[in-house]
């Protein structure tokens, strides 16, 4: 990234010399399928080595044959807060949603060109030891991930988790599998004391998937769609890649969950900066708040090993505004019809009067990750997935509240400084 003056306004470029990611920037690089032998977990399953409690990756050994429903992944963040690695997140205490990821030897059958986890990595690493945004994801039994909680919540009154979300893959028993670890996670910690999300795989699901899922206690039912529109779908985890998803059959899910789970216990992960104008990812914003649902917002990371890891992160001043205009039509009645955008789709209005949206911009909710809700508000999400989307030197979504030199940087990413202030590289970790 890099930052140039126009017209005597900062601009925010990406390396292609735009401040915003065009489709014709963002496409994925080819791939070649990886040799037959090591297709589907052919080393782990032909090494077969029993794992032994909670594994670290590391592509320097044999992976163990770890499988879900006995083994499931964590992020990084949810394994230092349950105390199975040692270290810490910066400023902030780790996280407050446990993320579980199912996992196998074949690891997922699908290939997103923007994922860690995508099919054509195989010969590159074992599932168990690819990244995924951005982080590593210990292996570790379920059954002992739901005791940790349990023990806690028994010996403390409350646990530092807010919500637990089991993430699917595209495998075949991922919908058989994902009832048997919720099931294990009830049996030891109630819906009542941590609030249960689904994060589904609609392109092996149906109707019933969804009603089960609920009755055994989910409170909210999301689809990581992903892409913004079907062409950027298809070109980065449809056909274009070889993988299975569409776009209709993630749609359709979403409006399944609708009916299923009913107002606000439904949304859609969304990724800013993949080739899709800001004009059209707010009208998908748009579209989920006018079905009842919400929308969780990721900006677009070259994932390490991934088909799109050449190509630029999503400039931060469209992230920025994107991210403002998500939060007035989420939380501030605000409708993509009072917005101004230009011929590019960027956004020029923000359609709220000036003082009214400089206080919304100073509370600095706007910025913060968005994701399922946690127990302090409706509008700061139990899922912060810190550092999930970009590094700490560059904060694309706030894992805490930005203040100082944070909120400075964001206003100067905005082009919407105040008077007398303004932002020097650097400066927030001057602060500390």
């Amino acid at each position: 990234m890099s930052c140039v003056k126009t017209d005597g306004v900062q601009v925010e470029k990406n390396s292609a010399g735009l401040d915003i990611n065009t489709p014709e920037i963002m496409q994925p690089r080819g791939f070649a399928m990886p040799p037959k032998e090591l297709r589907n977990g052919g080393r782990v399953k032909a090494n077969d080595v029993v794992p032994k409690g909670v594994y670290l990756p590391n592509n320097n050994i044999q992976t163990p044959n770890m499988t879900s429903p006995e083994y499931v992944q964590l992020s990084t963040a949810a394994a230092l807060t349950l105390g199975l690695m040692p270290g810490g997140m910066y400023n902030c205490s780790c996280t407050r949603c446990l993320n579980i990821l199912l996992t196998y030897p074949e690891g997922c059958r699908a290939n997103c060109a923007y994922c860690g986890l995508a099919r054509h990595r195989e010969a590159d690493r074992d599932y168990a030891d690819r990244n995924f945004i951005r982080v590593d994801w210990p292996s570790v039994p379920m059954k002992q991930v739901a005791e940790i909680v349990a023990k806690q919540i028994k010996e403390d009154g409350e646990t530092p988790f807010h919500r637990m979300c089991i993430s699917m893959i595209t495998h075949p028993k991922s919908d058989a599998d994902t009832r048997t670890v919720l099931k294990t996670w009830t049996d030891h910690v109630s819906p009542d004391d941590v609030a249960i999300s689904i994060l589904s795989n609609p392109t092996t699901m149906n109707r019933e998937d969804l009603v089960v899922l609920k009755d055994m206690g989910t409170d909210i039912f999301t689809v990581a769609i992903d892409a913004a529109t079907p062409d950027v779908f298809d070109r980065t985890r449809g056909k274009g890649v070889q993988s299975p998803h569409t776009f209709k059959k993630y749609w359709d899910t979403i409006l399944e969950a609708k009916d299923i789970y009913g107002d606000q216990k439904f949304g859609a992960h969304i990724i800013v900066g993949m080739g899709e104008t800001e004009y059209e990812m707010l009208s998908l914003v748009q579209k989920l708040v006018d079905l009842g649902g919400h929308s969780h917002l990721f900006a677009f990371y070259p994932e390490q090993g991934s088909l799109m890891d050449h190509l630029p992160s999503t400039p931060r001043d469209q992230w920025r505004r994107v991210q403002l205009g998500r939060y007035l039509i989420d939380y501030s009645g605000v409708r993509v019809e009072h917005m101004k955008f230009d011929e590019l789709g960027r956004v020029k209005d923000f359609g709220l009067p000036k003082a009214e949206l400089e206080m919304i911009i100073e509370t600095g909710l706007a910025f913060r990750t968005s994701g399922c809700p946690g127990k302090f508000a409706e509008d700061i999400s139990a899922c912060d997935r810190p550092y999930g989307d970009s590094p700490v030197s560059d904060i694309a979504s706030y894992p805490f509240k930005p203040e100082g030199a944070h909120m400075r940087k964001i206003r100067q990413q905005l082009d919407m400084e105040k008077p007398g202030e303004s932002y020097e590289q650097g400066e927030e970790f001057d602060e500390l």
